[in-house]
């Protein structure tokens, strides 16, 4: 197999150059304010190489000819090693002082299955974390599990395995022993990371729709009754929650009334997630490589929860697609004593320019609370914000654009924004805006 023999190469920690983070005298929370990363679909391709022949650039494209290949990618292609290698280079030089990373799963290719196995799936994920902890040996990381991270793709299981056997040795440096107990039986897992502070790491991936081994199964893994019986405890010990998972809540953003895992299931998580609303602090999922957010309502229509949802790393994209992402991280600023979650500080590479200059110079994008003129991201301010945007003439959208005008660039293929915002109509328990960028356009759907 392809793939199995070039994952030799990853071992090697490349150095690249990259422009440090930019200093902004204005933002409305200190710089000093603690901060996490968060990473998701990295989507490696061992096999991304640059060739005459556009249709054998990588396996991922699956025989369609790459638009523009260079050094760092292609836009119908997973992400070759040496632009992972540029995010992580980027997030060390750009010393925002972490107190730990996020990663929310997905680190093999889109490939067909012929192409994977067991022990390739199992490979990537090793050269992943590896590399991971070459660039931040002391600093805590937090997995989830993606549908991509099993064998076949988005078919995990709901008992111990070969797959969670091994990652769940591969992560245990960053996990305490309980934590590794329910993540090799069940691909979940939570702990405390900080004093109040408890991170859970869910398997959405059981409740995602292609999942056929869970078809017709009411709690798959036990995991509703742990997640439920985790927050109570957390509740009792007036700990506050982080919830990180792969496959969001909610409906998809490229999608019309389709939630991204199976409806029944999106409503038990719901259920839970609004009678713990006081618990959990925040969601973050990734999975559907957008820059998306949404706010969860209780039955009174109050905004109780924020959610959000990071774009990729991979600039992946279909043929048919008109547009796909530019390679994004994201930090989180959050409340020392409460750990609300204060601002997002969004970074993206420009892959085409990247290629050109053969160097990436990763870049912010914005800055939630300036871009948007809010105080923070909490429920109420983020649900306040969507309704702005409900009035096409507000003066939100002249503030935007000007913004845009500006140079508030995307993490899509083009620049200036379009916002698109929607209800979710799923018996109205929660409304979500979701962030699209384009050409010198600026709209709502």
């Amino acid at each position: 197999m392809a793939l199995f023999v070039l994952l030799c190469l990853l071992g090697h920690v490349w150095n690249l150059q990259v422009s440090a983070a930019p200093v902004n005298n204005a933002f409305k929370h200190p710089q000093s304010a603690p901060k996490f990363w968060h990473i998701s679909d990295l989507h490696l391709d061992p096999t991304y190489h640059i060739t005459e022949d556009h249709t054998k650039v990588c396996f991922s494209s699956k025989g369609v000819p790459a638009l523009d290949p260079g050094v760092f990618g292609d836009f119908l292609c997973d992400s070759p090693y040496q632009l992972i290698l540029s995010a992580f280079s980027y997030m060390k030089q750009a010393d925002l002082q972490p107190e730990f990373i996020i990663w929310t799963g997905d680190s093999p290719p889109h490939v067909p299955k012929e192409e994977l196995s067991t022990d390739v799936v199992i490979d990537v994920i090793a050269n992943m974390t590896h590399t991971i902890r070459q660039f931040f040996p002391q600093l805590p990381v937090y997995p989830a599990l993606g549908n991509h991270d099993y064998w076949p793709q988005d078919q995990l299981p709901t008992s111990a395995n070969a797959i969670y056997d091994a990652v769940a040795k591969l992560w245990s440096p960053w996990l305490n022993p309980e934590a590794v107990a329910t993540l090799q039986k069940g691909g979940f897992y939570s702990l405390v990371i900080k004093p109040g502070l408890r991170l859970v790491s869910l398997n959405t991936n059981l409740y995602y729709s292609p999942n056929q081994v869970t078809v017709n199964m009411t709690d798959p893994a036990g995991q509703f009754q742990w997640l439920q019986e985790t927050l109570e405890l957390s509740r009792q010990k007036l700990e506050k929650v982080y919830v990180i998972a792969h496959v969001p809540i909610g409906y998809l953003p490229y999608a019309i009334n389709t939630t991204a895992v199976r409806e029944s299931y999106n409503e038990r998580l719901v259920k839970i997630f609004r009678n713990y609303s006081d618990v959990v602090q925040g969601q973050f999922y990734g999975h559907t490589h957008r820059d998306s957010i949404m706010v969860l309502l209780d039955q009174q229509g109050k905004p109780v929860n924020s959610i959000f949802v990071t774009p990729a790393v991979t600039p992946i994209k279909s043929l048919l697609e008109p547009y796909s992402n530019n390679p994004g991280v994201r930090a989180y600023l959050y409340h020392p004593e409460n750990y609300g979650l204060l601002d997002i500080w969004q970074f993206y590479l420009n892959l085409t320019e990247a290629n050109l200059e053969q160097k990436s110079d990763w870049k912010l994008e914005y800055i939630m609370t300036e871009a948007f003129d809010i105080d923070d991201i909490q429920p109420h301010n983020l649900h306040e914000l969507a309704l702005r945007f409900e009035q096409p003439q507000s003066k939100d959208f002249d503030n935007v654009e000007s913004i845009s005008n500006a140079g508030f660039s995307s993490v899509h293929i083009f620049k200036n924004v379009i916002l698109h915002y929607f209800y979710c109509n799923l018996f109205f328990i929660y409304l979500c805006f979701y962030l699209k960028f384009w050409k010198k356009i600026l709209y709502i759907l």
